[in-house]
């Protein structure tokens, strides 16, 4: 329960292609909701039910950036239809990153879903939607995935985490979909989405003669969007590194508003949880041995890719 004003999150996956949805109180009371608004990049649905204020009880939201590995979480869910089910364990690990799906058909969507958090508190079908909570009760994620070849709970499992919740539930709720920022470059050095080809920055050091071993090499930058308009610049020549061809002599993105980034994830993670379009992001960058600021106006990411 998001808010006083009945407005409950979930994953998008749970209500896709719902033909009616029901809510089911702790008290037993089932109430009908509408959906208000769905995100598949983020995996993060809005519906609402029509109840009273007092019958209500919004939940406590945490900050998932405060988060680290080892710290003690619970997940609260319905696995296998078992309504009101606790399971506790740790954050195994933090920063990962999913592949976002257009869910009807499985298909990959260009994009990827950052910040993942990684428990090996249970979860299983009937988990998803449901909360992912701190020793103190409040929500730092929300149950989305697991990590299985049997189709139930093998000791990992994924969250959706909170600050990336605060972010895209206000556009749900407002407009029935969300807007991310976009920055307009695509980088050899990072995974799903990023039109690369993996290798991290620190593989490419030596063989490429980089001036630092963290960051987000830049392939190649996308005509008329925001990076290209701030100056930023793209590969200008072809290198072969373990057999595969790498664009090499572009920017290298060391930091963005001060803060450091290791790789393409951080980069993506800072753009999702961190900004809003048209914000002014600025970009530490390495160019020819040269260390500088650009300021970049941030576009909003293209729909449907």
């Amino acid at each position: 329960m998001y808010d006083a004003q009945g407005h409950i999150i979930t994953n998008n996956h749970v209500i896709d292609q719902a033909a009616q949805i029901h809510v089911t109180f702790y008290n037993g009371q089932v109430a009908r909701a509408e959906l208000v608004g769905s995100d598949t990049y983020s995996d993060i649905a809005v519906i609402r039910v029509d109840m009273p204020a007092e019958a209500l009880f919004p939940v406590t939201l945490g900050v998932s950036r405060e988060l680290r590995v080892g710290q003690h979480v619970v997940a609260i869910g319905n696995p296998f239809g078992l309504a009101g089910t606790m399971t506790s364990g740790i954050i195994s690990a933090l920063g990962r990153t999913l592949p976002s799906a257009t869910l009807v058909t499985g298909a990959p969507s260009g994009y990827s879903n950052p910040n993942i958090i990684q428990t090996d508190a249970e979860v299983n079908p009937g988990n998803s939607g449901g909360p992912l909570l701190n020793s103190r009760g409040e929500v730092i994620g929300v149950n989305t995935a697991i990590r299985t070849e049997s189709g139930v709970f093998q000791g990992i499992a994924f969250a959706v985490p909170v600050d990336t919740v605060r972010r895209i539930v206000p556009q749900l709720i407002a407009q029935g979909f969300a807007d991310y920022s976009w920055l307009g470059v695509e980088t050899e050095t990072g995974g799903p989405g990023s039109g690369g080809t993996g290798f991290t920055v620190a593989q490419l050091r030596e063989p490429l003669g980089l001036p630092v071993d963290y960051g987000v090499m830049i392939s190649r930058v996308v005509p008329g969007g925001p990076a290209a308009a701030a100056g930023i610049q793209g590969g200008n020549r072809d290198e072969f590194v373990r057999g595969v061809r790498v664009t090499a002599g572009g920017d290298i993105i060391i930091a963005i508003n001060g803060e450091t980034i290791r790789d393409w994830e951080d980069l993506v993670g800072y753009l999702v949880s961190q900004t809003s379009p048209g914000d002014i992001a600025i970009l530490t960058v390495i160019r020819d041995d040269k260390t500088f600021e650009i300021a970049v106006t941030l576009g909003t990411r293209p729909q449907g890719n």
